[in-house]
């Protein structure tokens, strides 16, 4: 079986970092899809395909792979740069403000 380890992003719908802090173990697909003649509708045979394990750490992941056999490959996150403005936005209602802030 393979397997890949990450560190999910974060979605579009989301301008924080939750759940993306903990390590996801998912497995590869063994076999490919097929669309079902009748209803059509996709299916798989490949029922670990179907389950994320989530972990606290990259090391906890590993662990847990090694032990049960599981060919894992890690795919280390690249981590955001943070955006933090001069002055902030508390500097829009400042009283000293130089500028008139309109919208």
């Amino acid at each position: 079986m393979r397997a890949r380890i990450y560190r999910p992003a974060r979605t579009a719908m989301q301008s924080g970092t939750a759940k993306t802090h903990d390590w996801v173990l998912e497995h590869a697909p063994a076999s490919p899809r097929e669309v079902d003649p009748l209803m059509g509708w996709t299916s798989s045979h490949d029922t670990q395909s179907q389950v994320r394990l989530r972990f606290p750490t990259r090391e906890a992941a590993l662990d847990y792979a090694q032990a049960h056999g599981i060919d894992a490959v890690v795919i280390e996150p690249k981590d955001r740069k943070p955006n933090i403005r001069p002055g902030g936005y508390g500097e829009n209602f400042a009283t000293g403000r130089r500028t008139v802030w309109t919208h």
